[in-house]
């Protein structure tokens, strides 16, 4: 079994800031298992890694210049938005609100029927 490791230097993003939790800050690296020269299963798995990140999203904000006055707009937005978040869940948790249900994926392995029928 052939095992390689896939590294990716994150050197172009500069930090998401002091509240980020995230694990890719500048400099910091990556790595992905290559298992049995199965690159495509890796690859699956770095875009998957870099979506929850929000690499993406950082690379599509990052195209153009954005004003320092839209700056502010969209963290106020994104702020508000996270407030609403938590305190949707802390009302799900005490028991206020039901909780929310899971869409179901298309495509997804619990969508399709049982096999062995």
């Amino acid at each position: 079994m052939a095992l390689f490791i896939v590294q990716l230097a994150l050197l172009s993003l500069p930090p998401h800031g002091p509240q980020s939790s995230t694990f890719l800050k500048e400099g910091s690296a990556l790595q992905v298992l290559v298992r049995d020269n199965n690159v495509d299963q890796a690859l699956r798995v770095l875009k998957k890694k870099l979506q929850r990140d929000g690499f993406f999203r950082d690379l599509k904000r990052k195209k153009f210049y954005e004003k320092p006055s839209e700056r502010r707009t969209r963290e106020r937005s994104e702020a508000v938005r996270r407030a609403r978040k938590s305190a949707r869940k802390l009302a799900q948790r005490e028991g206020l609100l039901p909780p929310t249900k899971r869409r179901a994926v298309a495509g997804s392995r619990r969508d399709a029927p049982p096999s062995g029928a």
